[in-house]
């Protein structure tokens, strides 16, 4: 069945540039936060959708669209979303992991700002964090002191949970090896050498009402995929 609620990332184009006519035969409405040839984040809603906020407070010279949020009006109550692309980092001696630990900081912010209205929430997208060795991470010595991994970030986005959020992934698989991302390269795919860097993020409202949390790892297998598949979950009516 097609999703009510979609979350989009890295959509790399304006608004203007956005299939809204043809997702909207699909019978979707839009929230769309687009940037010409990077980032941009999308909601897609069978139901209305209000409030949209476009953009993280906390630093109005940060122009990335790499944040928007919504409420959408599904039958069960509303519930509050919200589609986020954290950033790479690129190296850890760089400019570029210096903003994403900013970025990070400016979502906890926010993330508490949101769990003190008491609603059904979910922030699910790209983190570009690896949270655990063990479970989310196919060889954690390779992988160690990356951009992914790192004890800064990982401690950034522990930060965020520790504000009374929980990863959906692992509410219902606490203990199993569970990939989002698998690089282009080097037959990774194959092999399941990937990573789990993509999260929903669920308060406790909505924690309570969710049923399955999976990947959708055949779409990642398709011809000419994105080398994410999507983190799929099911809630309560």
């Amino acid at each position: 069945d097609a999703p009510d609620i979609v979350l989009l990332q890295e959509l790399k184009c304006v608004e203007e540039a956005f299939p809204a006519m043809e997702i909207g035969d699909l019978g979707y409405n839009l929230a769309v936060f687009g940037e010409k040839t990077y980032n941009g984040v999308a909601i897609l809603s069978k139901y209305p959708l209000d409030d949209i906020r476009r953009g993280l407070p906390g630093d109005d010279a940060d122009t990335h669209a790499r944040y928007i949020e919504a409420v959408a009006s599904l039958p069960g109550g509303a519930m509050r979303v919200a589609s986020v692309y954290v950033p790479n980092g690129q190296t850890t001696d760089s400019d570029k992991f210096q903003y994403k630990q900013r970025f990070l900081a400016r979502l906890h912010a926010h993330v508490k700002t949101l769990l003190a209205y008491d609603e059904k929430l979910v922030i699910g997208g790209d983190y570009n964090i690896a949270p655990d060795d063990a479970l989310d991470v196919h060889d954690p010595k390779a992988w160690k002191g990356s951009v992914l991994t790192h004890d800064i970030v990982r401690d950034c986005l522990r930060r965020i949970t520790n504000l009374g959020v929980y990863n959906a992934m692992r509410l219902v698989h606490p203990n199993e090896k569970i990939f989002s991302w698998w690089d282009y390269r080097a037959g990774a795919l194959d092999r399941d050498d990937g990573l789990l860097i993509d999260h929903l993020l669920l308060s406790p409202q909505a924690a309570d009402i969710l049923k399955e949390c999976t990947v959708a790892k055949k779409l990642r297998e398709l011809e000419k995929a994105s080398d994410h598949a999507p983190v799929v979950a099911k809630f309560a009516a």
